[in-house]
């Protein structure tokens, strides 16, 4: 089911940033800290009271070349497209600012619920002064401090409550799987050429998430899928398609309903820092990863020309080691029929269970080839393990000291996971707790 969306927007130097990480800092969802997964990023996942949401920081959308309220008039609209809720941030000190106007002049014509948050109220002495902020025509203005943390769970409060109620459970019967990558990696003839290989069409129906298309289609052996399709979600001005960021907004919704997610990568480009972004996300959130290499036909290529693009992947990718690839050619079909196959075997073992008893039983000759590390006389005891989750596979192995659990040697449990049981292209997450 597709997240709300959240977008913050204002003027420069009100502090947009700083709420954004103030806010992003209230959530209580797991953070991967595995190594490569770009943290450099406009958007984010939060949680408040139960209510989960994507947040997205306008501040960190840079439109280079542009007249400077022709910036923030842009920024303020894609906000107004993409979000569901938006929180118009100004700052106390300098009062309201014709900028302020500006930018309340774009939301008045939205027709999204907007709360109107006044940043940089430090002290009790500033406190009056939000009053003054009705005169931009919202409602209640909610004073806050986002480096202090001040008035954050009222903003957060007022949030939730604008969150839509009538969003439709996804049909579970189906793998729903969606293309993300960046702009002219191929996405649309990609999904043409895969429609055109599974001809056996059953539907298209309007998608839950805002004007994206739901393509149902099955495959030769009968499986039934749902493409979540981005790559034609809206047609939008220059500034946006230019401008690489923006397709990661695209692709959040989709990632969030998506079983599996197929990172398309362009072969005549190679390796972007917007390729990693992109799926760092789809990562973090958990989903099955296929990585696709499309237009593989375009290239001049030897005996090592595949090798060393995997090569490639696996160095910029490398906390996506556990994703199959494949070099396909939405052209040519060449390796198309694979793709429908993949799909189905990644969503399976996204869902696989293990037995308590036969998951202890790989711990043990884990532990037993490779002795838990020690630190000061004192050795990490594992006591057992459970899996407590699936999509993605998530386990809780208990232990007498959390601290003691070295990065390295729970990558060293994930990989015996990994050579004992079949879980290629989905994350597995393994929580460590002390056992009480």
């Amino acid at each position: 089911m597709a997240k709300p969306v959240v977008a913050i927007v204002g003027r420069p130097n009100v502090g947009k940033s700083t709420v954004f990480n103030r806010i992003a800092g209230q959530r209580v969802s797991i953070v991967d800290d595995a190594p490569g997964v770009t943290r450099d990023r406009i958007y984010t996942s939060a949680e408040w009271l139960g209510h989960e949401f994507n947040l997205i920081d306008t501040g960190g959308i840079d439109i280079v070349d542009q007249p400077f309220v022709e910036q923030i008039k842009e920024q303020a609209e894609i906000a107004i497209e993409e979000a569901d809720v938006i929180v118009f941030v100004t700052s106390v000190r300098e009062g309201i600012t014709d900028a302020d106007e500006n930018v309340a002049r774009i939301l008045y014509r939205s027709d999204k619920p907007v709360v109107l948050a006044v940043n940089k109220v430090d002290n009790q002495d500033l406190r009056q002064d939000i009053y003054d902020y009705y005169a931009l025509g919202f409602d209640e203005p909610i004073g806050i401090s986002g480096v202090h943390g001040i008035g954050v769970g009222d903003l957060l409060d007022a949030i939730i409550k604008h969150f839509p109620t009538d969003i439709e459970p996804e049909d579970e019967s189906r793998i729903r799987f969606s293309l993300i990558g960046r702009p002219n990696v191929g996405k649309s003839s990609l999904v043409n050429a895969i429609l055109g290989e599974n001809r056996v069409i059953v539907s298209d129906i309007a998608g839950t998430t805002r004007d994206a298309i739901d393509t149902r289609f099955a495959a030769a052996n009968g499986t039934e899928f749902n493409m979540i399709d981005t790559a034609g979600l809206r047609k939008r001005g220059k500034a946006y398609e230019n401008a690489e960021k923006y397709s990661v907004l695209r692709a959040m919704s989709a990632i969030d309903r998506s079983d599996v997610v197929l990172v398309v990568l362009n072969a005549e480009e190679g390796i972007r820092e917007q390729d990693k972004k992109i799926a760092g996300y789809a990562h973090e959130a958990g989903r099955g990863i296929i990585i696709v290499v499309n237009k593989w036909d375009t290239l001049k290529k030897d005996n090592h020309s595949l090798s060393n693009f995997e090569q490639a992947i696996r160095a910029n990718f490398a906390y996506l080691d556990y994703a199959p690839i494949v070099f396909v050619s939405a052209k040519t079909k060449q390796r198309l029929s694979q793709i429908p196959g993949m799909i189905e075997k990644v969503s399976e073992n996204q869902s696989r269970r293990i037995a308590s008893s036969t998951l202890n039983d790989v711990l043990l000759d884990a532990i037993a080839t490779n002795p838990t590390p020690s630190s000061n006389g004192k050795r990490l005891r594992i006591y057992y393990a459970t899996q407590v989750a699936v999509k993605p596979p998530t386990f809780i192995v208990f232990v007498n000291d959390p601290d003691m659990m070295h990065f390295s040697y729970e990558r060293f449990l994930e990989n015996q996971l990994r050579n004992a049981f079949e879980f290629s292209g989905t994350p597995v997450h393994i929580i460590v707790r002390r056992r009480k």
